[in-house]
């Protein structure tokens, strides 16, 4: 189990699952903010507080839903469909507590060209 939250901690989460790799997308969204992104199951993220914090942003697609903290303005998640129809959850790894970045692999992914 793991724990989230923004950075002014207004809204924060749980996930469950074996954090063992992060994508890293090249994407003019994803770039710009340094996202690291670790998908999930829907079913494995629970949000625990915050709902009424949240502001979301969509572009491209519209396939992920990216939540932001109206107060801070940081993207702890998004919410989206994967290519198979799965509900999914993309968290944002550097707002989890405790994690090593440094040990964690890193796949690229070349959302650029989509």
């Amino acid at each position: 189990m793991q724990s989230g939250s923004c950075h002014c901690g207004a809204v924060s989460f749980t996930v469950e699952g074996e954090l063992q790799q992060a994508v890293e997308c090249n994407c003019s969204h994803c770039s710009r903010k340094g996202l690291l992104l670790w998908f999930v199951p829907r079913p494995a993220f629970s949000l625990a507080t915050g709902t009424d914090q949240l502001t979301t942003y969509t572009f491209n697609k519209h396939v992920i839903k990216h939540q932001f903290c109206s107060t801070c303005g940081c993207q702890p998640f998004g919410l989206g469909i994967g290519p198979d129809g799965t509900e999914m959850a993309a968290i944002n790894v550097r707002c989890l507590e405790d994690v090593d970045l440094t040990s964690l692999k890193r796949v690229p992914v070349n959302g650029r060209d989509f």
